[in-house]
């Protein structure tokens, strides 16, 4: 939906409450939709650029990749033993000589014959199984197997893996580890990737300080914006860390501005429905399209996401829990799809509570947790509020719970977002 809302002066702090008359109150689900939906229908495809293979590692493939030969490019041995004619055994078998990986056996095998092989080397013409040794008894040069083989048992067979030409990677894939062995083994030393999104990130407030300033009682060091700048990166994009904005009009319209030119702008706090809380009323003013400014969600209720100066917004809140969460939950997608990704992923797994849970129904809430190393159970975590952060820092995971539901029991599975 297209809010209405209304303009305030420049400068004047009157009316500074309810500067958006209408705007949505979403849940998660439909708050996510929103985010997926327009920024995949108003983003073009970012540039390219070539790197090298390993500096393509965390990006998104510019290019479709294609097999540059079948694979395997001849067939071979998946095991250690002895290369044979299916249809000769069971039987006794004379040992002509032995393959290993990276060498081929020279001539073909005829009838009665059995040629020792490695895990995998080539298959020599003329067999068309391989018996494992374990199976098998050797007395000099012969060979005796006792028991019955399939034809192609033990041998991955030519192009089994991939034919020639064959397309492997499809352009808008974020490269892991798998891809990247995947373009070492097609012979790929440089690879074309899209051009990372720039994004902007704007902590708000004239009680933050920089990271290296001692603050006074009433002030908080400016830890948002370090810990936004790394989920952008594990996001896929370039964060550009912006003077903190004062809690004046001007200021913040002039940072919200050069924020703006970025692919995308993150502003932490200033959302809410506080007398000094300007963001919305800036944007407002800059023509903005606000999507939504409510999610059902906690921590991370005043959430805004929009699009002004044609580029796209999320006004996150202030506190530390609920800037990161907000950010994993709805700004990465975003992030990702601005990067070229072809679908954004949210992987939220189920795990086994170790006690019981409970919480009042209406949120969707993300609650830090401890998480055991094989990812089997979780334990809620004790914490003090969504600027808790030494808490935070001591959970690996959130729970999240669904809005409807009041009670867990030991035992039961919840579902986890990782950290």
């Amino acid at each position: 939906m297209t809010p209405a809302y209304r303009r305030c002066p420049a400068g004047s702090l009157e009316n500074a409450v309810g500067t958006i008359a209408i705007v949505a109150t979403v849940t998660f689900d439909q708050a996510r939709r929103s985010v997926i939906a327009q920024v995949t229908a108003s983003q073009p495809t970012p540039a390219a650029e070539e790197v090298a293979l390993l500096e393509s590692a965390g990006r998104v493939l510019a290019e479709g990749i294609a097999a540059d030969r079948d694979y395997p490019p001849v067939a071979r041995s998946v095991r250690d033993g002895f290369a044979i004619r299916a249809a000769e055994v069971p039987g006794d078998l004379r040992v002509i000589g032995e393959v290993r990986a990276g060498e081929s056996f020279a001539g073909e095998m005829q009838a009665g014959e059995a040629v020792e092989i490695m895990t995998g080397a080539p298959v020599p013409r003329g067999a068309d199984a391989v018996v494992m040794i374990e199976h098998v008894q050797v007395t000099g040069d012969r060979v005796g197997v006792p028991r019955t083989l399939e034809r192609g048992e033990n041998i991955s067979a030519q192009g089994c893996e991939a034919r020639r030409d064959e397309m492997l990677l499809e352009p808008g894939r974020r490269l892991g580890f798998a891809e990247i062995a995947l373009l070492a083994t097609v012979g790929r030393p440089r690879v074309r990737v899209l051009r990372r999104p720039e994004v902007a990130i704007l902590a708000t407030g004239d009680e933050i300080v920089q990271v290296d300033q001692t603050p006074l009682d009433y002030q908080i060091r400016n830890s948002n914006a370090q810990a936004l700048a790394v989920q952008v990166m594990r996001a896929g994009g370039c964060p550009r860390v912006l003077p903190v904005a004062p809690d004046l009009y001007d200021g913040t319209r002039e940072l919200i501005e050069q924020g703006l030119r970025s692919d995308l702008l993150l502003l932490s706090g200033g959302v809410s429905a506080g007398k000094y809380d300007l963001v919305e009323r800036v944007l407002a003013d800059l023509g903005a399209e606000f999507f939504f400014d409510r999610v059902l969600i906690q921590p991370g209720q005043p959430l805004v996401f929009g699009k002004a100066l044609g580029k796209f917004f999320f006004g996150l809140p202030g506190n530390p829990a609920s800037t990161m969460v907000t950010f994993e939950i709805f700004g990465r997608a975003a992030v990702e799809l601005l990067g070229g990704q072809a679908e954004p992923m949210l992987p939220l797994p189920w795990s086994k509570l170790t006690r019981d849970f409970r919480q009042k129904t209406g949120l969707t809430r993300f609650l830090p947790a401890s998480l055991s190393l094989d990812g089997s159970e979780v334990t809620p975590f004790s914490w003090q509020g969504s600027g808790d952060v030494p808490a935070l820092a001591r959970a690996n995971a959130f729970l999240v719970t669904e809005p409807d539901r009041e009670n867990w029991s030991a035992g039961e599975l919840i579902r986890v977002l990782m950290k």
